[in-house]
C-alpha cells in the first residue's frame, strides 16, 4: 500500500461548523476524488478508514460531516436530526456543496474528476448533489435509494449504483422501485444491487449503542458492497494505475480486517 497523509478540516454547511477527514495520496500530482458521506450517525472513524483506504488506492478522499462534529448513538436523536433533513433537499445539497467546495479546493485533487459515495443519509446527500444538475462522474450509494423532486433527476449526468439490503425495512421494496422508477423515466445509467438477507446498515461493523430498528451488520455483505464501490470508481473514474490491479488492491484490503475496516 502507498504512503498517504491525512488531516482534519473544519468548514460551514447547515448552520454549524462541520469537521471533515481529508486523506491524500502519495506523491504531489492531481488525482481523482472521492466525497464519502456517512450513515446518518455521523462521521466516524468507519468512515474515516474507509477514506484512508480510498487514498491509499490513489484517490483523493474526503468524509464529509453531518452534524457539526457530533456522532449521535441516541436513535430518537438520530431519528429527529436526519429525517427533517432527508425531507429537505435545499439542506442535503447545501451540506454537499460545503464539502465539495473543500474538496475541490484541495491542491491534489482534479475538480473535472469527481464521485459522490454515500451510505444512508450522506448516500442521499450525494443524489441531491446529482439531482441538482453538480458534475460528477459518478453516485454510489448504500441504504440510500431516495427519491427527489419531480424531474430533478434528469440533471444526473453519470452513473449511478445502489445497494440496498432485501430485508431492510427502511428502504422497503415500494421504495427500491420509486427509486428505479426514478432513474429510469431520468434516463439515467442506474444500477441496483439487492443483497439477500441484509438490513439497514448491514455494512457498518456493530456499534456499542443502541441503533433504530431494522440495523444489522451482515460482514460477507458488506464486503461486497465495499467490492461493488471500487467498481464503479475502476470504471467510471480510474486512477492512473491499472483499475485491474487497483480493485485486486482493494478487495485485499477488505479482506484482511474487514470487521473493523468496513
Amino acid at each position: 500500500m502507498t504512503t498517504i497523509t491525512t488531516r482534519t478540516v473544519e468548514y460551514p454547511a447547515d448552520g454549524a461548523t462541520m469537521i471533515g477527514h481529508l486523506a491524500l495520496p502519495a506523491g504531489d500530482g492531481r488525482r481523482p476524488a472521492v466525497l464519502l458521506g456517512p450513515e446518518g450517525m455521523g462521521l466516524s472513524d468507519v468512515e474515516r478508514r474507509r477514506a484512508d483506504t480510498l487514498a491509499a488506492l490513489g484517490y483523493v478522499a474526503l468524509a464529509f460531516d453531518l452534524h457539526g462534529g457530533r456522532y449521535m448513538s441516541d436513535p430518537e436523536e438520530i431519528l429527529a436530526r436526519c429525517l427533517p433533513l432527508l425531507a429537505d433537499p435545499g439542506r442535503m445539497r447545501g451540506i454537499g456543496h460545503a464539502a465539495l467546495d473543500v474538496l475541490r479546493a484541495e491542491p491534489r485533487t482534479d475538480p473535472d474528476q469527481i464521485a459522490a459515495i454515500g451510505y444512508g443519509t450522506g448516500g442521499a446527500v450525494g443524489l441531491e448533489l446529482g439531482r441538482g444538475g453538480v458534475s460528477l462522474r459518478a453516485i454510489g450509494t448504500v441504504n440510500a435509494v431516495t427519491t427527489g423532486l419531480p424531474g430533478e433527476a434528469a440533471r444526473i449526468r453519470c452513473s449511478v449504483w445502489a445497494g440496498v439490503g432485501s430485508e431492510d425495512p427502511i428502504m422497503p421494496p415500494a421504495q427500491r422501485n420509486a427509486f428505479t422508477a426514478e432513474m429510469q423515466a431520468a434516463g439515467v445509467d442506474w444500477r441496483l444491487t439487492v443483497y439477500g438477507g441484509a438490513l439497514h446498515a448491514f455494512h457498518h461493523p456493530p456499534v456499542d449503542h443502541p441503533t433504530v430498528p431494522g440495523v444489522g451488520y451482515h460482514p460477507q455483505h458488506a464486503q461486497r458492497a465495499w467490492h461493488d464501490v471500487v467498481g464503479l470508481l475502476a470504471e467510471c473514474l480510474p486512477v492512473t494505475q491499472d483499475p485491474g490491479n487497483m480493485t485486486q488492491q482493494a478487495c485485499w484490503i477488505a479482506g484482511t480486517d474487514a470487521a473493523d475496516r468496513f
